[in-house]
């Protein structure tokens, strides 16, 4: 295969304050694959029709002389921006050019984008949006989802976020998983009631194997949140609750998250063998609905005991 010339664009240094720059390849670069090349046509379209619903006087510019299209000028929202007229307009007309998140958070500023568009455009960019502020990413659980893992019900179900905070329950997970001295603990998160607890109300069988894993599934989770302070204080104050947490973050060990048949054990009925799925949630990127359903027929005879117990 003969070689290919390429061309390393980089835009002259921006002032402080502006956002940074970015660097592509010429037109001569080799050909993409199909699907980026898809990518870089919708983004391009996208641009173009954000660009057109903003009016000059929506971002405080006077109206200028005739302009044949509506909306701002390519180089206009590049000044506003804060990026160099010739990376935009090569971004908007999907050329193969990287950029960062900083760079296309500018873009989205002057463009007025909202969350879904923003979300958008990071994806058609194939880049990874920039960390929400806590208070923003935070998100109550709807009526609506907490009516599903109502009807979920005998069957335990909960709603979680990738740092295993507890955001919503329904009866049978209550009845199954809220141990003792859980309310003392004050911390509704699953990592804490199984590591700070003593161990004799922790509700897994295999404790010893069980934990490494949703630790090592968290560590994967924190990879998108390296630096955030609600990740880093919980990190750092579990850490100092339990040792043992200590010890298994600190093997740096990495799994990604699955079903998992995993053993429970309840006062009055004795062990149940149980499959945890997860289900995404749409408006809620962070978050699952994990449902647990029983792993063979004396789970479910132990489940049932437990409703009737409870009714009794």
């Amino acid at each position: 295969m003969g070689d290919v010339t390429t061309m390393d664009i980089r835009s002259v240094p921006l002032p402080p304050g502006r956002a940074g720059a970015a660097t592509g390849r010429a037109a001569g670069a080799a050909p993409s694959p199909p699907a980026a090349a898809r990518r870089r046509s919708e983004l391009a379209t996208f641009l173009r029709s954000r660009r057109a619903r903003i009016t000059p006087a929506d971002v405080g510019m006077p109206p200028g002389p005739r302009r044949r299209t509506p909306g701002l000028r390519r180089e206009e929202v590049a000044q506003l921006s804060g990026v160099g007229v010739t990376w935009y307009t090569w971004l908007e007309q999907g050329r193969p050019i990287n950029a960062s998140a900083q760079v296309l958070d500018a873009v989205a500023r002057t463009l007025r984008l909202d969350r879904a568009e923003r979300e958008h455009l990071y994806h058609l960019a194939e880049v990874a949006p920039a960390p929400r502020h806590e208070e923003e990413a935070a998100a109550a659980v709807s009526p609506e989802i907490q009516g599903i893992i109502d009807a979920l019900d005998p069957h335990p179900a909960a709603v979680y976020n990738t740092r295993y905070d507890i955001l919503a329950t329904n009866a049978a997970y209550r009845d199954l998983f809220i141990v003792p001295q859980v309310e003392e603990i004050g911390v509704r998160n699953v990592l804490w009631t199984l590591f700070v607890v003593p161990k004799r109300y922790c509700p897994l069988v295999f404790r010893d194997s069980e934990l490494p894993l949703m630790v090592a599934t968290l560590r994967g989770a924190y990879g998108r949140h390296v630096g955030e302070p609600a990740w880093e204080e919980f990190i750092r104050a579990l850490s100092l609750a339990s040792p043992e947490f200590a010890r298994l973050w600190a093997s740096g060990d990495v799994v990604p998250p699955g079903p998992r048949v995993k053993t429970f054990r309840h006062a009055a009925v004795g062990e149940m063998r149980m499959t945890s799925v997860s289900l995404s949630i749409n408006g809620m990127p962070e978050c699952r609905i994990v449902a647990y359903t029983p792993d063979d027929e004396e789970t479910r005879h132990r489940m049932a005991r437990i409703r009737e117990l409870k009714r009794a």
